[in-house]
């Protein structure tokens, strides 16, 4: 069965050295290996989300095609973080030059040990929605309300 190519709605944000400059590089890294950028939202300033930190964030959404099956993606996206050089923490949240997350696969609704799609907290975060919502107005596959209904 040959794969098709499908519409990848992801999340990008940064708030550590020049934020625009990497918001940039994660577009040309997402383009090399993920599949082609068909439109991106404008840059979005936020405050950080779920941790303490005097840096803000620069946030944007972008859709992106690609022929990826869900943990591909995954670890396409967990490359190009740690290219950028991105550090993890057991911690949890902490500043960070890139954070990408998977937002939506098409409509698909994708459950594993590693990975859910659409992404579990989208709903609570403006930083998500609000950039989201310029750029698609998809139904959520969970709760079949669209991005537009969901922005506040």
């Amino acid at each position: 069965m040959e794969k098709q190519k499908k519409i990848v709605a992801l999340s990008l944000g940064t708030n550590l050295g020049d934020k625009a400059k990497n918001i940039q590089q994660a577009i040309e890294y997402i383009q090399k290996h993920i599949g082609t950028i068909l439109k991106k939202s404008n840059d979005f300033n936020s405050e950080p989300w779920g941790f303490s930190s005097s840096n803000d964030f620069l946030n944007c959404c972008c859709l992106t095609e690609s022929m990826l099956e869900p943990e591909e993606l995954l670890l396409k996206i967990k490359f190009i973080e740690n290219e950028m050089g991105r550090t993890y923490s057991e911690q949890g949240y902490q500043d960070r030059i890139i954070d990408i997350d998977i937002i939506f696969l098409e409509s698909e609704v994708f459950e594993s040990e590693i990975l859910k799609i659409p992404h579990p907290l989208f709903r609570q975060r403006d930083f998500v929605l609000q950039p989201l919502s310029e750029i698609s107005n998809q139904l959520d596959p969970v709760t079949f309300i669209s991005v537009n209904q969901l922005t506040k």
